[in-house]
Formats: C-alpha cells, structure tokens, sequence
C-alpha cells in the first residue's frame, strides 16, 4: 500500500518514532492482519491510531484498521486531521449493539468507555449497564471475528481507595470499592468488565490481556475534563490562578502519552491472556508538587490555590501504582521522566494554540 501523502497533525514525529523504536519487534504479527478498536478518537484512541498509522508506513505491513463510532462524520474528520488513508475506515454503531463488521479481525483494542454520569430515576444504574453491555459486546464480537488477541483498558480505579499505607498498589491487591458506594461507580463497571473478559479468556481461544490506565501527560490530554494534570495546565496556559478543590497531598504518578502506547500495543501483542497490568508513571508527585511544576514550566499562571489546608499528622491519599510486573513480564518502563514529559505537553499545547490563533487572524 503506497503511503499517504498527508503527514500526522496532531502527534509530533519524534513521538512517533519514539513509540515505533520501542515496539518495532512487535509490529511483525500485525503483518496483512486487520485491527478493530473501540474508542478510537478519544485521548488514549487517537495515541493507539496515530502510532499504528505512522508503524503501517513505516514498516510496510498492509495492516488495516476499522473505529467504531457513534459519530462517523466526526470520526472522519478526526482521522482525516491524523492523516489516515484507506488503511482506516470507520464502522457505525453503538458500542453495546454494533453491527458485526464481517470478515476476520485478528486484534481487537476495547478502549471505550462510558463518560460518568449520576444516576437517575431514569437510567439507576448509571454508567454501569452501558459500560458492560458494551464490554459483553465486544468480548462477543472478537468471539465472531475469530481474534487471536484483545485488549481491554481498564482503570486503576478498580483498586478502590488505596490505603495510605500502601506505597505501590499492586495487581494482586485484593481491596476494591465498597459495593455500596455509589460514587465509585466507574471502578465498579470497570471491574465487572475485567471479569468478563477474564471469563471469555478462560472459555475461548481469544488472549484477552488488560491495562489498568491510571493517570498520564502528554499532547491531545483534555483540559477540561477534570484531571488535575489537564486543568493545571488549562489554567496556567489561560493566565488563570491554577486552581485545586482540594488540600494538595495526595500522592499521584503520570505516564507519558507516548510511553502509553509503547505499553498498550505491548500489552496487547504480549500480554498473558486473563492477565492485568497496571499502566502508569514512577515517580509518585503531590498534587501540589504537581502544580508548582506546571507554575514554572508555564509562567504565565497567575499562582496557585488551592481550597483546603493540608491536615496535620494525616497521611496523603495515594494512586500510586507498582509496575513491576509490566517490567519483569513485558520489559517495561517509563522511559519520558515527569518534567519533560510536561514540557513536551505545553509545546503541544501552545503550538495548537497559536495555530488556532493565525487561523482566527486569517478569517
């Protein structure tokens, strides 16, 4: 297949071959196959396309892959901004009752996932019910589609509250949300799907592999969604005071986004199958630690608040992750530290900007 001749827009080429320079081996058994993903134009989606469109070319592998959207036209236009060719196309359809695309897809990415919502006398059960339905749906169509190889990307938030005596939480540990908590409802519906594809790993020939995602930097992170790393530098790109509800304590780690997809394509391609890895950063950062960060990486901030005192004698909350077993198993690591990670994060971010920018001027 000839290359495109648009190039990516979106993710810089040196993260690009950053992410090919450590995953090149594996490229091999995507050779003439197809790939079927689920949430494809979100954060984590568009680091999974953008990497397999520039590894497609490079490596010559006639690979072929199909988003599922509810949106085709948006999808498009996404994909179109990322330089994708006729190696992508879009399917249309609902995550919990897709047509079934037909043909073979011998790897399957599930990385949607339902956006939280509180609960109503109208749908009780929130984001739960979709967010298996959809899982089941999947699981069934890899089954259809004779898939050698899944992956499902999960959440840390399946831990529960880490205790804060726990340095590192590990895959093992057996604590999880109290089943009455309501608020914990994502790490609820994300555990029953770990479940499940746990079930259909042990009952079918499918590998089904799992990242528990816990927090990440990097070009394409919303600013606006809630994350403590995306609203500090929301605020401070803004000349807005960076702001935090909280107390800044607790202890959280950040992966890069290109290290991200060095682990998600190596997860899925040599992840042991009904096996979860957590996916995350090493060096463990305070949310205040954090925001001082961003302060000097990004100057213009107008200072730092945050709503609440720190209480004295209290330990920190912690998300914090051990990833020895990704290292031992699947060899691997956070190669981007914190620091230029953020930076590589605000270039992004002003170079977006200041497209936009001329773009406005030019009307």
């Amino acid at each position: 297949m000839p290359p495109h001749p648009q190039r990516h827009t979106m993710i810089d080429e040196h993260d690009l071959r950053h992410v090919l320079e450590h995953t090149r081996d594996l490229w091999t058994d995507l050779r003439d196959e197809r790939l079927f993903i689920t949430g494809g134009t979100g954060f984590v989606g568009t680091w999974l396309v953008t990497s397999f469109l520039h590894a497609n070319r490079e490596l010559g592998l006639r690979a072929r892959a199909s988003i599922l959207t509810r949106d085709p036209t948006a999808a498009r236009a996404r994909l179109d901004e990322l330089g994708a060719g006729p190696e992508v196309d879009v399917v249309s359809g609902d995550g919990s009752d897709f047509p079934f695309p037909s043909g073979r897809f011998s790897f399957v990415i599930h990385a949607a996932t339902q956006r939280a919502f509180a609960p109503d006398a109208a749908r009780p059960l929130g984001l739960i019910a979709p967010d298996v339905r959809m899982t089941r749906r999947v699981l069934d169509f890899a089954c259809a589609s004779d898939t050698s190889r899944m992956l499902f990307t999960s959440s840390g938030a399946v831990y529960g509250r880490q205790p804060p005596a726990l340095a590192t939480i590990d895959e093992e540990y057996s604590g999880a949300p109290l089943p009455t908590d309501t608020d914990a409802v994502y790490g609820h519906s994300k555990r029953t799907s770990e479940v499940m594809c746990a079930l259909y790993a042990r009952a079918t020939r499918i590998n089904v592999s799992i990242a528990r995602l816990f927090e990440f930097i990097g070009p394409l992170l919303p600013l606006d969604e809630g994350s403590a790393a995306g609203n500090f530098i929301g605020d401070a790109l803004a000349g807005r005071t960076i702001r935090s509800s909280g107390d800044g304590t607790p202890l959280h780690t950040y992966l890069y986004a290109a290290d991200l997809a060095i682990w998600l394509w190596t997860i899925l391609i040599a992840g042991r199958s009904g096996r979860a890895y957590n996916t995350g950063g090493a060096e463990a950062l305070s949310i205040a630690a954090l925001a001082r960060l961003v302060a000097v990486e990004a100057p213009g901030a107008a200072g730092i608040d945050f709503a609440l005192r720190p209480q004295p004698g209290a330990a920190p909350a912690r998300y914090v992750p051990d990833t020895q077993r990704a290292q031992n198993e699947l060899g691997l690591r956070a190669h981007i530290p914190v620091r230029e990670a953020l930076r590589r994060t605000l270039r992004w971010q002003r170079e977006r900007l200041s497209k936009a920018s001329r773009s406005t001027a030019g009307r």
